[in-house]
C-alpha cells in the first residue's frame, strides 16, 4: 500500500509538472514568462485546449495532496510503537527501536549490595522436621587416620527439603439401599453433610481453580499435571465440571467485591480485548486498594463503563482519555500515556517535535517532584506551587500544539485542552496517582491468560474468568493465599454454608 501511494504520488508530481510545461513536446526546462504572457493567460481568451488543460492540472494537484497525506499517514502508522502509542510490547514492528532505562545507571554491580541482608531459607524447627535429625559423626582424623570419640554439642545444621511420592487421600461412601418393611418402598442413605456429589473434593477442586486461573494453565496441562505430578486420574470434561463449581461459590463474594468497587472513594479503570467464541468482547477491571474486579462484555462503550463502575460512580477514577469514562465527575488522566502522545511528538518532528521534547521534560519534572513529596522529601505546599507552575507550563505548550502545521499533533492538543482539569486531580486529592499503572499490572495477569487460552467459549466461561479473575488478583493484593482462599469457598459451598467475603474484616491493616 505505501509502494503503491509512492508510485502514485511520483506520477502525479511529474505529471504535474509536464501539464504546466504545455504538454507533448514542450521542454522539460521552464523559462520565465513576461508580464504580457501572464496577463494574456490571466484575462484573455481561453481555447477549449487550455481549460481542459487546467482542470487535468487542477485534478493532478488535488490527487497529489491526497497522496501526500496518505503517504505521511502510513509513514507515521508503520512508525507506532509501544514507546509513542497505545499498542502492547508483544505487538512492536521488527524495526521498533528499544525502550531505553530513563533512569541513569547508578554503577553498581549487579545482585546484593553491600550491608544488604541476607535472604537466608529458615531452619525448619526439630519438630516439624519428617524424622529426627540424623548425626553425622566422624569416625578417624582426616589427616592423620587417628580414632575420633566424642561428639559436637553445636553441630553445624544441614537440612534438605524433599517432596515425597504424592499419594492422594480416597474416601469411599456406600450408600445402602433399604426396603421399607411397611410400605415397601426403597430408601437411599444419603452422604455426609460437605461431601461432594462428584469425584473431587474441596481443596483439589480449588486446586484445579489455581491451576486454571491463578497459574494460567491450560485445561491439558492441568490434566496432565493431575495425573502425573499428583496421581489423580481425571478427563478434560471434570476440569469444565470443577470449574463451574468454583465459578458458583465465587458469586456472591465477587458481588460483594463489585459492590465495593462501586462504592469506593479512588478506584482505577482499565480494559482490553477478549474472545467469547466466536465473538470479540472486552475485559473490564476496576481495582482498588482491596480488590479488583473484572468484567467481560461484549462491547467497549459507556454502558459497559456503567456495569463496571455504576452509573452514578462518585469516586476519583484514574484512567485513560476514553470516552467511556466521560461521565464521571473526578477523572485523573493517566500520565503515563501521556508520555506516548508526547513521543508521538517528537518522532513527528519538526514543531511537533519542539512540543512534544518540551512536554517530555515537563512530565519527567512532574514525576521526579511526585516522588519526592509521597517519599516525604517535600512539603505539601511546595508540591502543590511546584505542580502549579508545571501546569502553566504544560497548558501553555499544549495551546502551541493547536496550531502545529501536523494535523494529528493539533488534534491531540485540542483534546487533551478539552480535558486538561483531569491531568492534575491528583495534586489535590489523597490517595490518587498520576497513572494507572496499578490497573495495568493487574490486568497483564488477564492479557497472558487470554494468549494462551484464546478467551472463553460461552457466557459460562466468561462468568469463571471474571470471578477467578477477582479472586485471584484481590487476593494478591491483600496478601492472601489464594489456594486457601479457594479452599474454603469450595468447601463453604459444599456445606451450604456463608462463603468467605473477599473483603477482610479489618481492612486499615491491608495495604494497597
Amino acid at each position: 500500500m505505501k509502494s503503491h501511494l509512492s508510485n502514485q504520488l511520483c506520477l502525479s508530481t511529474f505529471l504535474l509538472s509536464w501539464y504546466a510545461a504545455g504538454g507533448e513536446g514542450a521542454s522539460v526546462v521552464q523559462t520565465q514568462s513576461t508580464p504580457t504572457d501572464q496577463h494574456n493567460a490571466t484575462n484573455g481568451p481561453r481555447c477549449p485546449g487550455c481549460r481542459e488543460r487546467d482542470n487535468i492540472i487542477a485534478q493532478l494537484r488535488t490527487r497529489l495532496k491526497q497522496a501526500q497525506s496518505q503517504l505521511q499517514t502510513l509513514e507515521e502508522r508503520a512508525g507506532r510503537h509501544c514507546g509513542n502509542s497505545s499498542i502492547p510490547p508483544s505487538a512492536n514492528p521488527l524495526d521498533a527501536p528499544k525502550s531505553l532505562p530513563r533512569k541513569k545507571p547508578s554503577g553498581r554491580k549487579r545482585g546484593g549490595q553491600p550491608d544488604h541482608p541476607p535472604a537466608n531459607r529458615e531452619m525448619v524447627p526439630a519438630e516439624q522436621l519428617a524424622e529426627p535429625p540424623i548425626a553425622c559423626i566422624p569416625q578417624t582424623c582426616e589427616h592423620c587416620d587417628a580414632a575420633l570419640s566424642g561428639v559436637d554439642p553445636l553441630p553445624l545444621r544441614h537440612q534438605v527439603t524433599e517432596l515425597p511420592p504424592i499419594k492422594p487421600e480416597v474416601r469411599e461412601y456406600q450408600q445402602h439401599l433399604v426396603n421399607c418393611p411397611h410400605c415397601g418402598k426403597s430408601t437411599r442413605g444419603q452422604l455426609p453433610d460437605g461431601v461432594p456429589q462428584g469425584a473431587f473434593g474441596p481443596r483439589l477442586q480449588a486446586f484445579i481453580g489455581l491451576c486454571t486461573g491463578c497459574y494460567h494453565l491450560s485445561k491439558r496441562q492441568t490434566e496432565e499435571l493431575l495425573t502425573t505430578a499428583l496421581n489423580v486420574p481425571i478427563s478434560l470434561g471434570s476440569i469444565c465440571r470443577v470449574e463451574q463449581q468454583i465459578s458458583a461459590a465465587l458469586a456472591e463474594p465477587v458481588a460483594e467485591a463489585h459492590e465495593h468497587l462501586r462504592q469506593s472513594d479512588v478506584a482505577h479503570a482499565d480494559e482490553t480485548s477478549w474472545k467469547e467464541q466466536p465473538h470479540k468482547a472486552w475485559l473490564w477491571v476496576g481495582v482498588t486498594a482491596l480488590v479488583a474486579v473484572f468484567l467481560v462484555r461484549s462491547k467497549r462503550d459507556r454502558a459497559s463503563a456503567h456495569a463496571l463502575l455504576g452509573a452514578d460512580y462518585d469516586g476519583a477514577l484514574i484512567s485513560d482519555r476514553y470516552g467511556a469514562y466521560h461521565g464521571v465527575k473526578r477523572r485523573q488522566a493517566c500520565w503515563a500515556h501521556l508520555g506516548r502522545d508526547w513521543q508521538a511528538f517528537v518522532d513527528r518532528g519538526g514543531t511537533s517535535k519542539r512540543i512534544g521534547q518540551g512536554l517530555l521534560d515537563l512530565t519527567d519534572q512532574m514525576f521526579r517532584d511526585w516522588h519526592r513529596w509521597r517519599e516525604g522529601a517535600m512539603f505539601r505546599e511546595l508540591f502543590s506551587n511546584r505542580m502549579q507552575s508545571l501546569r502553566a507550563q504544560v497548558a501553555a505548550l499544549l495551546r502551541q500544539g493547536c496550531h502545529c502545521a501536523h494535523a494529528k499533533t493539533s488534534g491531540t492538543c485540542r483534546e487533551i485542552l478539552a480535558v486538561e482539569p483531569t491531568l492534575w486531580t491528583f495534586v489535590d486529592t489523597a490517595g490518587v496517582e498520576p497513572t494507572n499503572n496499578a490497573a495495568e499490572r493487574v490486568l497483564r495477569q488477564a492479557v497472558l491468560w487470554r494468549k494462551k487460552c484464546f478467551g472463553s467459549r460461552g457466557p459460562a466461561g466468561s462468568r469463571y474468568v471474571e470471578r477467578i479473575l477477582t479472586v485471584v488478583a484481590s487476593c494478591r493484593l491483600q496478601g492472601r493465599n489464594v489456594l486457601e482462599y479457594l479452599t474454603a469457598a469450595c468447601r463453604a459451598a459444599l456445606k451450604h454454608g456463608p462463603i468467605p467475603s473477599l473483603i477482610p474484616d479489618n481492612m486499615d491493616t491491608v495495604s494497597a
